[in-house]
């Protein structure tokens, strides 16, 4: 999370398109539509007529994406929903089975900047990190609420930190004095527990990104999206999500492989594929993105 342009590159774009665009004939599914970049290039590859459902659970994104799909503008069908209920969105478009489904786990790098979001422990902005507005519980509500067991094992099993104990217990000290409510204060907290930057990671990073998946339901949303996927995918249809952390990596693993040993999937993919040098210095963001890509049997 850096103060860098306003400028989104996307993840292992050539991949992507290399892979879904040899079998996208009808109907294909952007689960996180973000800034089109991975749309826009896939439009250039598939058919004139196939279409793309686009999703994505922040109004923000969308307004972007029709912007840059705008030439594409009648063959885009823009959804502002969360990929966790794909079934209930595909059903109410009447569509049939799909060709391929894509899924960017990551957040794009203009709601890092997005002052009203909270996503950037960089600057001072409010602990919020809904990007679905109509969600209840921001991540203030989390870090005021929640016990300093409850606490200590929300960061834990959502970023795998190690230092989750001394994070929480922190975090109760400090809110005894008065409500923690912009991030800058979160984490100055995060980086106090645990005595200042070690290594290249900040120290609140982990902290960010666990609330920020416990505030947006995020292992709910990414199982939903998986059971649905073998629903709707045709026979030959494909399925890649990029991940960004080792947690959504190994629940994807884990499915593609169950699938796989069910008979429900060919896995194209045996191990992620990852960024090349060359791809992480143009884009520093996508230095831990893997990809994981299945075809439906």
């Amino acid at each position: 999370m850096s103060d860098a342009p306003a400028r989104h590159i996307p993840a292992l774009l050539e991949p992507i398109v290399t892979w879904l665009a040899p079998v996208i004939q009808t109907l294909w599914v952007d689960c996180t539509i973000g800034l089109a970049g991975h749309a826009r290039a896939l439009f250039v590859a598939v058919p004139p007529v196939a279409r793309l459902m686009a999703l994505d659970v922040d109004p923000g994104s969308i307004e972007r994406a029709r912007a840059e799909l705008e030439e594409y503008r009648d063959r885009v069908q823009f959804v502002q929903g969360n990929f966790g209920r794909l079934d209930d969105h595909l059903t109410a478009a009447g569509s049939g089975p799909v060709d391929a489904i894509l899924a960017d786990l990551g957040v794009n790098s203009l709601q890092y900047e997005r002052h009203e979001l909270g996503l950037s422990f960089e600057r001072e902005a409010p602990l919020d990190m809904r990007l679905d507005p109509t969600l209840g519980v921001s991540a203030a509500d989390l870090v005021n609420r929640l016990s300093e067991k409850e606490l200590s094992d929300l960061l834990y099993l959502e970023s795998q930190e190690h230092h989750s104990r001394k994070i929480a217990r922190r975090i109760c000290q400090a809110r005894r004095a008065a409500r923690i409510t912009s991030t800058a204060q979160l984490a100055r907290l995060a980086a106090s527990a645990v005595g200042g930057r070690r290594g290249r990671l900040h120290p609140a990073t982990k902290t960010f990104m666990a609330l920020r998946a416990a505030v947006n339901h995020e292992a709910e949303a990414l199982q939903g999206l998986l059971e649905a996927s073998a629903r709707w995918l045709r026979p030959g249809g494909r399925l890649a999500i990029i991940s960004f952390h080792s947690g959504e990596d190994r629940r994807v693993k884990h499915d593609f492989r169950e699938r796989a040993r069910r008979g429900e999937y060919r896995l194209l993919t045996k191990h992620p594929l990852t960024p090349d040098a060359a791809e992480v210095a143009a884009n520093p963001r996508s230095r831990s993105a893997k990809l994981r890509i299945a075809e439906r049997s």
